[in-house]
């Protein structure tokens, strides 16, 4: 186990909680852990040594640690933030950062006004694939970025709570937003509701940016085989990450076009392997908030950020919603 002198409090001992206790612990940065679950502190408390346990959030504030991760269901995250926050503690949230935007905007306001760093958990902008896409379009690899697609499909996990674009959506909104650095100018979607009433299965969302760049999002829950695809298409090349295949494959496409009279015809196209150290997303992510809790400012992931994705995901609701 690494040593590190911060230590981190995870509020939530469920599936992705026990996640961030795992990766924590392996950087010698766990403190504690909050669940109202005994059997699950119990486990937790018989498998890692040398961390404190709590039944209720106030118990571990009141005994201090460097930051919070909340990794409670999303319906309780504004509740648990914001309680965090107003104790002066940095906080770490799972995405989205609450199921509403006016709670999310209240929590970045609070984080501001009490001068702590809050960041959301958009794991797949420490990605290292997305890390290695997103310096290849700062570098001009690509020249300027016309469009870009994600599918993010599977056989399951249903939910009851929310529907499959507030589920998976998220991940691909905010890579999208990394990417391209510019608010939406208009939004559009439709999804199909199969299994439960007013919960989509399958959404198909349209986003307009500035300097006409379209992009869209497909996510299901409901279907045959697992892919997660994503596209991103430049005036000099495109990009073709494949997430759900073996190997992981990021692969460089030049674009050649060349005009037969007026008639555009599209060379041959040249693929290219791009090559990309593998590191454990979460892993990374959680060593950029370990080394921004000192105070220094967040970027990646910030406040702002998870507000745009909320903006969003709420506007993309409102269109689902008029179906």
């Amino acid at each position: 186990m690494k040593s590190n002198n911060k230590k981190i409090c995870v509020v939530g001992a469920g599936n992705w909680g026990m996640n961030h206790i795992r990766t924590l612990y392996s950087l010698g940065a766990l403190g504690g852990v909050v669940d109202s679950d005994i059997k699950q502190i119990n486990n937790i408390n018989d498998e890692y040594i040398d961390i404190d346990i709590f039944t209720d959030l106030n118990s571990a504030i009141e005994l201090g640690f460097d930051g919070f991760i909340v990794a409670t269901p999303v319906k309780t995250h504004f509740n648990i933030a914001k309680v965090i926050i107003e104790s002066g503690n940095h906080v770490l949230i799972e995405k989205p950062i609450t199921n509403s935007l006016k709670d999310a905007i209240e929590l970045v306001d609070l984080a501001k006004k009490k001068n702590v760093n809050l960041m959301v958990g958009h794991l797949l902008l420490f990605h290292p694939a997305f890390v290695k896409i997103k310096e290849m379009v700062d570098n001009g690899d690509l020249g300027s970025i016309q469009y870009v697609y994600s599918n993010r499909l599977n056989y399951g996990t249903v939910r009851n709570f929310e529907n499959v674009f507030w589920s998976l959506a998220p991940h691909d909104i905010s890579l999208f937003q990394f990417l391209i650095e510019s608010k939406p100018l208009h939004i559009t979607s439709n999804g199909i509701d199969i299994l439960q009433d007013g919960i989509h299965d399958t959404t198909l969302t349209t986003i307009e940016y500035p300097n006409k760049i379209m992009g869209h999002i497909f996510v299901s829950w409901l279907h045959p085989f697992k892919e997660h695809r994503f596209i991103i298409v430049g005036s000099e090349g495109m990009l073709h990450f494949e997430d759900s295949t073996d190997g992981k494959p990021l692969i460089f496409y030049k674009k050649d076009v060349e005009f037969d009279k007026t008639l555009p015809v599209l060379k041959k196209k040249s693929a290219k392997n791009i090559d990309y150290k593998f590191n454990y997303p979460l892993e990374e992510e959680l060593k950029y908030f370990i080394d921004h809790l000192d105070g220094s400012p967040i970027i990646i992931g910030n406040g702002e950020n998870a507000l745009e994705v909320m903006e969003i995901l709420d506007t993309a609701t409102e269109k689902l919603s008029r179906n």
